[in-house]
């Protein structure tokens, strides 16, 4: 091969080269500027700009505010000048037309009928899977485990008109909110809370409930002793039928906890349809807040089941969402309405970063996407 020809095939591979250089380069400027619009368009569609002083019961903006709004701003801490917070309040309307735009840009990252469980047809008994927070750690699909996983999705066709998620500040103590709780159509709780002792104040009605496996030690302790475990196995019991929602694969830690729950159920046949979320639920949820930046570490389980019941829920109201050690008067308020477990709420070693979800729920509120209740409610007459 003479060395005229050789110079030749190398400038002809040099050329190409630089040719697909400059179209990736293109590519991922197109990209990232795709990207940079949807952010825009995913966050007017719930940030809302005031000042301090707004209250957190302030009239919505009209239905063109959130088209027009600025995305340099970070969402501000709402003011919050009184409890009182009624769903037949003329102070707040439904934005239905805010409402559905937020579902529709959620399906863009997670589909809650899908991501709510896995699947039986997706594993099979011995399946390694890894843990979403410790990737180098694994479990194994037991075989009580997968007898519990559904066919099909607990929520699948599934819609309601209206849907309440309650979660467990102490803020409902005295809220007398319990009978307006179970007049919805659909009603979501948080870990295993319990309810029959609060029923003025919490309700009794449980659609789907949420059980992270630290439960079982905390407010169980542990299953150490037939008392705990009649204790335990009355609670499931209660849920008749409803959707228990075990994060089964989160982090390394709970799985035997989680087998326990798992026999009870089985031993006892409690009527409870269980659900074990996705392994890509927690960072679709992570990413859709993110992108609309709300700069969240690991979602809460009240936001994750905020942004999951878009997806079946036609309105959503809030109960038990306060992550604040004092209420609007200065009084104390406990970080869960049935124990005296305490919690710092700013901690930079919290994983969870409530304060700001409040405010991007508050957001929301103001611009009758949601309903957030923080007070008392009206006793009927």
């Amino acid at each position: 091969m003479s060395f005229e020809f050789r110079i030749l095939m190398f400038g002809i591979g040099t050329a190409l080269v630089i040719f697909v250089i400059i179209a990736d380069i293109s590519e991922v400027e197109e990209e990232i500027a795709n990207i940079e619009d949807s952010q825009k368009f995913h966050l007017k569609s719930f940030v809302l700009h005031s000042n301090r002083n707004s209250v957190l019961n302030a009239v919505p903006t009209s239905l063109v505010t959130y088209r027009k709004s600025k995305v340099s701003s970070p969402i501000p801490l709402p003011g919050i000048k009184s409890k009182t917070s009624n769903s037949s309040s003329p102070e707040w309307t439904f934005n239905r037309t805010l409402s559905n735009l937020i579902r529709k840009n959620i399906l863009r990252f997670l589909d809650a009928e899908r991501d709510i469980s896995i699947l039986k047809r997706t594993f099979k008994p011995g399946d390694v899977i890894h843990y979403i927070f410790d990737r180098q750690s694994t479990t194994n699909i037991s075989e009580n485990l997968y007898h519990l996983l559904p066919t099909v999705s607990p929520m699948k066709n599934q819609h309601y008109k209206q849907c309440a998620i309650v979660g467990n500040s102490g803020i409902l103590l005295n809220s007398s909110c319990g009978r307006e709780i179970d007049s919805h159509d659909f009603v979501i709780r948080c870990n295993l809370a319990p309810v029959e002792e609060y029923a003025t104040d919490v309700g009794l009605r449980t659609s789907l409930v949420t059980m992270n496996p630290s439960v079982v030690q905390r407010a169980f302790q542990d299953l150490n002793s037939e008392e705990w475990i009649q204790r335990f196995v009355h609670r499931l019991q209660s849920l008749s039928g409803s959707v228990l929602w075990i994060p089964a694969f989160m982090a390394k830690g709970g799985e035997e906890r989680v087998e326990w729950v798992i026999r009870l159920i089985l031993l006892h046949t409690v009527n409870v349809r269980t659900a074990f979320p996705s392994l890509r639920l927690l960072h679709a949820v992570r990413g859709y807040w993110l992108t609309n930046h709300v700069q969240i570490k690991r979602p809460t389980t009240g936001l994750l089941m905020y942004t999951m019941a878009t997806r079946f829920c036609d309105e959503i109201h809030l109960y038990g969402f306060w992550p604040f050690a004092h209420d609007p008067d200065g009084k104390p308020v406990k970080y869960h309405y049935y124990d005296t477990l305490t919690y710092h709420y700013t901690s930079s070693a919290s994983p969870h970063t409530m304060p700001l979800e409040f405010r991007t729920l508050s957001a929301l509120h103001r611009q009758g996407a949601l309903r957030l209740h923080t007070g008392p409610c009206k006793l009927p007459t």
